[in-house]
């Protein structure tokens, strides 16, 4: 057969199936109990979605629909392997990895969040990261103590 007839892969496909890695935090990665559980899920449903892909016929749609989950797998398997499993806070004496704090604002805002790993954190649902900037300020301190984030202050009202 001619090398006319063959089917090439265009530039398009190749920028397509050749993702980045997602980038690695310089962090310690810290994980909670379930925030480790996540991360092997979300490992599972990434091997999930590459197998599925694998029975695609068309090659370069087969590569195209493998390169995402490829992709997660690879970070994933760094922030498995990274993880550092911390242990539930002994007191609710202070504010640290794996607590949730209540604070108000300056503003009467009256907040919670619990301070887990980097890839748990989701604001909207409750959670900070424990490098985020609140989290850090709010680290290690009491009942009662004022913080400054900004240009607001927060009072730490419980922590649980």
């Amino acid at each position: 057969m001619s090398v006319a007839f063959t089917k090439e892969e265009s530039a398009e496909t190749a920028a397509e199936t050749l993702l980045p890695d997602r980038p690695i935090s310089p962090h310690p990665n810290l994980v909670t109990e379930a925030g480790l559980k996540a991360l092997e899920a979300q490992m599972e449903e990434a091997r999930a979605a590459y197998e599925a892909a694998a029975s695609i016929e068309d090659v370069n749609e087969k590569r195209r629909q493998q390169a995402g989950p490829l992709r997660e797998a690879r970070y994933l398997s760094e922030r498995l392997r990274t993880a550092q499993l911390m242990p539930q806070p002994g007191s609710n004496e202070v504010v640290a990895f794996g607590s949730t704090v209540t604070f108000s604002r300056d503003d009467g805002r009256v907040q919670t969040y619990r301070i887990v790993g980097e890839d748990e954190a989701d604001p909207k649902a409750g959670s900070i990261s424990y490098v985020s900037p609140v989290a850090r300020v709010l680290s290690g301190k009491g009942v009662g103590d004022l913080v400054t984030v900004g240009d607001q202050e927060l009072e730490i009202i419980a922590i649980a």
